[in-house]
């Protein structure tokens, strides 16, 4: 974060997080669970008395006991919901600008990008911190955030004013299984936390679990249509990296990489890295319709 010149309150008071919902819900129950181990600690007495008044038939120790074991399980489960609360606001703010920058830092050179994509832009964080790149590059590229809904895509618009890159920035509404760009149009795209989503979008969230692979397989599929030959791929994921570094080295992607693990939403995460095949090498390897190696 000190690299980034940034804290975690800075980027807050810009990007907001979109788990609020959950760090609620979690520090909600965390705080009942608090109350009621602190009653049971300052009124243990009372409590064990009124207890044995209800239950006269059971011996005392049995009810010291249940009474003990209730305090402190209930104050073990405040502590988990906090440091659960903690860590997914962690990981949605801090974390996140943190891992934008590394991902942008994947490229290893933005000097010759001149078009880029963010599958899936949500709030802004990755999408502005490339533009932000290209800004320091001097360059006269421009970045697209892509999202489902067109709201985000606006509000992920107006926080790259708010970050003085707008002129590098253009949002729109679209779905990452049906890009709707051209082939080989993007010299970068990027995706954080979205591509392992997309089976869960399919269907409500019902289908098998072999039909949200084929979906997470569109989805990958797209990024690779559209990158242009020798342009550079970068998608943070959380759950499914081991499935997504296959299907690229399925398709002959070169360079495919695999960054160390992070925590992040309080599972696994990792960055995976790969560069498109040049024209020559595809020609020599594979059909140039990239979606043909999608189940």
């Amino acid at each position: 974060m000190g690299k980034a010149g940034r804290d975690w309150m800075q980027i807050y008071a810009i990007y907001g997080t979109d788990e609020w919902q959950t760090v609620a819900f979690l520090s909600f129950h965390a705080s009942i669970f608090a109350a009621v181990s602190l009653l049971l600690l300052l009124y243990f007495v009372p409590i064990l008395d009124f207890c044995h008044s209800l239950l006269p038939g059971v011996p005392l120790p049995a009810i010291r006991f249940v009474v003990g074991f209730t305090g402190s399980v209930a104050a073990l489960s405040a502590l988990c919901l906090m440091f659960a609360a903690g860590n997914v606001l962690y990981s949605s703010v801090a974390l996140r600008w943190e891992m934008a920058q590394r991902m942008v830092a994947s490229v290893p050179d933005w000097a010759t990008v001149r078009t880029a994509l963010d599958v899936g832009c949500g709030r802004g964080m990755l999408l502005n911190a490339v533009a932000k790149q290209m800004k320091k590059e001097g360059s006269g590229g421009r970045v697209v955030g892509l999202d489902r809904r067109r709201e985000t895509a606006v509000a992920a618009l107006r926080r790259a004013w708010a970050e003085g890159v707008q002129e590098y920035v253009t949002c729109r509404e679209g779905d990452a299984r049906r890009l709707p760009f051209p082939d080989a149009y993007f010299d970068v795209v990027v995706s954080a936390v979205h591509l392992s989503g997309l089976g869960r979008m399919a269907g409500g969230g019902g289908g098998s679990a072999a039909a949200a692979a084929a979906e997470r397989g569109r989805g990958l599929g797209e990024v690779v249509r559209v990158l242009k030959p020798g342009g550079v791929g970068v998608v943070w994921d959380l759950v499914c990296v081991p499935e997504l570094a296959q299907r690229l080295r399925e398709m002959r992607m070169e360079e495919v990489r695999v960054s160390d693990r992070v925590t992040a939403y309080m599972v696994s995460s990792h960055i995976v890295s790969f560069r498109k095949p040049t024209v020559a090498s595809v020609e020599a390897q594979q059909p140039l319709d990239w979606r043909a190696t999608i189940v």
